[in-house]
């Protein structure tokens, strides 16, 4: 007597053998799919690209593969379904042949069903995934190689689905923008991975590109200046009374900047007795930055002196203010406020 085939005596106890090493390797083969699946969706773009900066094994490989994530993931989801339903199937198939030669009932086939479909929920769908996604990094960077050599063997079934949908031929690319930068700062300082200061500071980095020199800058009937012509000695009042770190050396035209005038320079200078000499003689060269220029752009320009600082000029050459290292670094800091509200207060 035969079943679906299956001569009953060529069925055996070790038939029972062999059903639960294709159940194994069914649920084995489903929960590999699934967990590589789900790591190479939560694994981070950025924590790739910075892995491969630092020559990790296997991130190149890995890069390339999320950059086609489409291809993959329709590789995987083919394996995936031919474990989970070709391979029930055909277990369902061959423990009824099983089940039948040893004079089991119905029930015991039905049972034998609810707990294929029990494991294959926990055990190779949710408890993978759950894997996966927790230790995305190192599982990506595992399965990369694998995954390569499938995607070769599978490469005629791939280009036909790509033709069907070309939808999966999309390239992902790595991009970011401001915004999702401060979410994530946000984020991080909610969850504690960073301090709320350097949160805050990561926000006013990017207010650096939204500023001028205009708006920082120490309008010129406030900048402190001096007369090119003056002498020290005429002056020692005047620079002791005053706090002020520069000076803007002007000359005898409207708008004729001459230098700018260091105030320890200018002390130092009279503490050894040469009050005869003039500000512009202890004047250094000026640098000039138009009044729209940007803060970050305006920042760099500092790199070589710090504590130096720049005469800011209108588009048409006039002197309008004066500006430090220091008025940009203080949006930085948090203690810039616009001119209405520090007028206001």
């Amino acid at each position: 007597m035969s079943v679906s085939g299956w001569p009953a005596d060529r069925v055996s106890v070790n038939d029972f053998l062999v059903l639960a090493s294709l159940v194994i390797l069914v649920v084995g083969g489903s929960a590999v799919s699934s967990g590589v699946e789900a790591a190479l969706l939560t694994v981070n773009p950025l924590r790739v690209h910075d892995m491969v900066a630092r020559s990790v094994p296997g991130a190149l490989l890995l890069q390339k593969l999320k950059s086609r994530l489409g291809r993959v993931l329709a590789m995987l989801v083919i394996a995936n379904n031919i474990f989970n339903i070709f391979g029930s199937l055909m277990l369902g198939g061959y423990a009824a042949v099983v089940f039948h030669a040893h004079r089991l009932g119905g029930s015991a086939l039905t049972l034998f069903s609810f707990a294929l479909t029990v494991l294959v929920i926990l055990f190779g769908e949710i408890l993978p995934k759950a894997l996966g996604t927790r230790m995305s990094a190192s599982i990506s960077l595992f399965a990369a190689p694998s995954i390569a050599v499938l995607m070769k063997l599978s490469a005629p079934l791939i280009m036909l689905l790509e033709r069907l949908m070309p939808a999966i031929t999309e390239e992902n690319e790595l991009t970011t923008d401001e915004e999702e930068i401060r979410l994530l700062a946000r984020l991080g300082s909610q969850k504690g991975q960073i301090e709320a200061d350097e949160a805050a500071m990561i926000a006013k980095v990017f207010q650096l590109n939204d500023l001028t020199a205009r708006d920082l800058m120490l309008p010129r009937v406030s900048a402190p200046s001096l007369h090119g012509n003056s002498q020290l000695q005429e002056l020692r009042d005047i620079l002791l009374s005053s706090d002020a770190p520069w000076w803007v050396v002007l000359g005898e035209e409207v708008d004729e900047v001459l230098g700018v005038a260091s105030r320890d320079e200018l002390l130092t200078a009279l503490l050894q007795g040469r009050g005869q000499a003039t500000v512009a003689s202890l004047s250094e060269p000026v640098e000039f930055v138009p009044e729209m220029i940007r803060a970050d752009r305006l920042l760099t320009s500092f790199h070589r002196r710090s504590d130096s600082v720049r005469v800011v000029v209108d588009e048409y050459g006039g002197f309008v203010g004066l500006i430090g290292a220091d008025a940009v670094l203080a949006v930085l800091a948090g203690w810039w406020r616009p001119r209405a509200d520090q007028g206001n207060s």
